[in-house]
């Protein structure tokens, strides 16, 4: 959408404030050529120095509710925030990540500032100005990077990169003799606030480093750095060398523990299944056992069944009681008994026998008769 902007000869010898009452003989037509939001995450984030905002035309101020509203519709919303981002961690990036989404079209801007500002008015910083920048061009969030940030936000620097908002946590920044660095910015309209992460700090991290010192320092020795890189002492290097090997010791005789509870273990599980095997067998083997000796085993009913056949062998044919008399003939003397019947009885030796024995007194009796 093109835009009324003042020509070159209003620029220098009236006030901007006053550009609006200027008739439209005196305006031309131009057209936003702010850079617009990255579109692709294949490439780090530029510096500000190489994408410069060259639009000539005047950026109306905006109000909050308008820039969520997605007004303008003709360039994007330039949001600006800022920091020392020292060992840059996931607190810096969703303080980003909130600022990017603050309006629907936003251009985020964010500086940094360098290592002198930041000695002088914070103190020493883990990384270099260089690494901090850099590390600021990998945020997927960035699509500008400002070095050499000013401490203090002027209106100069505001108007310079054409920024429409600036968006920090809204706790109070008393640094460089104010109690708060962005209260002209609050009082402006012009700051919009944005949430902490707790937990996470670089602070905290560099808090960590420090209470662990010897930790650290131990594993980049074994790592192969020098006592004077570290810069520890030579007794202190040999502390730290031996605490090294008992290290080692201790790691080798909690391996050596840990293999022998798996083999006792083996072991236990194994005696557990030979166990139960055995208990198996045994029970099958008490269960066969009963059903062929047990109270009414297959055993005790055959020979239940033996023994009444070798009784039944055994006892004699009984008689009958009455026979009907039979007249004898004179002339016919009785025949003698036979011998046998006045031998005396042995007993069998065996069942077979008997039963031969008792065979041989039935075909005596049939031949009597």
């Amino acid at each position: 959408m093109p835009v009324l902007a003042i020509n070159a000869e209003s620029e220098t010898g009236i006030p901007k404030s006053l550009s609006n009452d200027l008739p439209s003989e005196t305006m031309e037509e131009i057209e936003h050529t702010c850079p617009q939001p990255r579109l692709t995450l294949s490439a780090p984030a530029p510096f500000a120095g190489e994408t410069s905002c060259q639009c000539k035309a005047p950026h109306e101020k905006l109000t909050i509710a308008q820039a969520r509203l997605g007004t303008p519709v003709d360039r994007p919303v330039r949001v600006y925030a800022d920091g020392i981002f020292d060992l840059f961690h996931a607190g810096h990036a969703r303080a980003l990540m909130q600022a990017k989404t603050l309006f629907p079209n936003s251009y985020l801007l964010v500086g940094v500032c360098s290592d002198d500002l930041t000695h002088k008015f914070k103190g020493f910083t883990v990384m270099n100005e260089a690494e901090r920048y850099e590390a600021l061009r990998h945020c997927r969030y960035i699509d500008e990077v400002i070095r050499d940030a000013p401490w203090t936000l002027t209106p100069e620097f505001l108007e310079k990169h054409k920024i429409d908002f600036v968006a920090h946590d809204d706790i109070p920044y008393s640094s460089a003799g104010s109690d708060d660095v962005y209260k002209h910015i609050k009082e402006a309209g012009m700051f919009v606030p944005t949430q902490r992460t707790e937990g996470i700090s670089t602070s905290d991290i560099i808090t960590r480093i420090v209470r662990d010192y010897d930790v650290y320092a131990r594993r980049n020795l074994q790592r192969g750095y020098t006592a004077k890189e570290l810069n520890v002492s030579f007794i202190n290097e040999k502390k730290y060398r031996f605490q090294n090997q008992v290290d080692k010791m201790k790691e080798k005789v909690k391996n050596v523990e840990e293999k022998s509870k798996e083999f006792v273990n083996r072991v236990e599980e194994k005696s557990h299944d030979l166990i139960q095997k055995w208990e198996e067998k045994s029970r099958e083997f008490i269960g066969n056992f009963l059903e062929l000796f047990g109270p009414d085993g297959a055993w005790k009913q055959m020979f239940q069944e033996r023994s009444g056949r070798m009784l039944q062998a055994l006892s004699p044919r009984q008689s009958p009681t009455s026979s009907p008399t039979r007249g004898r003939s004179p002339s016919r003397s009785p025949s003698p008994p036979s011998p046998w019947l006045f031998r005396k009885a042995s007993p069998p030796s065996s069942p077979k026998a008997a039963s031969a024995s008792i065979s041989s007194m039935s075909e005596g009796d049939e031949d009597e008769k």
